[in-house]
């Protein structure tokens, strides 16, 4: 099961950062599930085991472009955000003292908080893309603009998948031109 799951967050990664068009630096918003992958209601069946197959299908393919990860807690934290402290600096956001549980923040956030360099956790951030394993709503973590993408890869488990990225306002009516590279 670890394997079929890593393998399918690792399709469903790859598959956003193809739409995205994402470049380093960037950061990517994970808001996880890990009791609705196997089928369960939230809260009800937090697995570690389930997070750590997210995570190295997913970490490795945002680490390897220089994008940076954060997860989403639950609503148990708020939905606070784990993430690494050069994000935090980089969007000038107080980290806030909290260290998530799997059944307090969630198990992917815990794993996250576990495995990357300098975690922190904040209370927001403005991401450029994410992915929500299971309806639990990252909305709230990415920028003003939001463009819902149409995955292949839509369900990881028993969980379903929807991911957006995001690109600048566009102003200024009907004369005005547009930058087809932020489109």
């Amino acid at each position: 099961m670890y394997e079929e799951i890593k393998e399918k967050a690792r399709a469903v990664v790859l598959e956003v950062l193809e739409q995205a068009n994402l470049k380093e630096g960037d950061i990517f918003v994970i808001g996880c599930s890990s009791s609705t992958v196997c089928g369960e209601g939230y809260g009800k069946a937090s697995s570690l085991d389930i997070a750590q197959a997210l995570f190295d299908g997913i970490y490795p393919e945002l680490k390897s472009r220089g994008i940076y990860l954060a997860a989403q807690c639950c609503e148990h934290l708020n939905r606070a955000i784990i993430t690494s402290k050069a994000v935090a600096d980089k969007q000038r956001r107080e980290p806030v003292n909290v260290v998530p549980q799997p059944k307090a923040g969630g198990s992917f956030a815990t794993i996250t908080y576990h495995t990357i360099e300098n975690p922190v956790s904040v209370e927001h951030i403005s991401a450029d893309a994410g992915v929500d394993i299971g309806g639990v709503l990252i909305g709230m973590h990415l920028r003003e603009v939001a463009v819902p993408l149409n995955l292949k890869n839509n369900m990881i488990g028993k969980a379903h998948i929807t991911a957006a990225r995001t690109r600048p306002k566009f102003i200024g009516g009907e004369r005005a031109h547009y930058d087809d590279d932020l489109k």
